[in-house]
């Protein structure tokens, strides 16, 4: 299938833009395991929401909250900061 005329116009007036803004970076090992880490993280977030047992929140909030600090993502830190220590009182109230 050919492309249209205009958009092939559009695509090369514009791709030196759209490259300069993405930035091509491989993930370094630590970064890969991190993300590793948030995804069992929200894992058990998840599963935290089914059974309400406040050692998988803990332990989600955790997982998580080494992966937002890797990518450095200082907003995201402090939510995670918030809910580790409200599910933490809850656990440890509990006992």
């Amino acid at each position: 299938m050919r492309e249209k005329p205009m958009l092939k116009k559009y695509k090369s007036k514009y791709r030196p833009l759209l490259r300069a803004m993405v930035r091509d970076k491989r993930l370094t090992p630590i970064e890969r395991l991190a993300t590793r880490l948030g995804y069992m993280g929200a894992g058990f977030l998840m599963a935290g929401q089914w059974t309400v047992e406040p050692i998988l929140f803990v332990m989600g909030f955790c997982c998580v909250l080494v992966q937002v600090t890797t990518r450095r993502q200082w907003n995201l830190v402090v939510l995670q900061l918030n809910g580790l220590i409200a599910w933490s009182i809850h656990f440890f109230s509990s006992l």
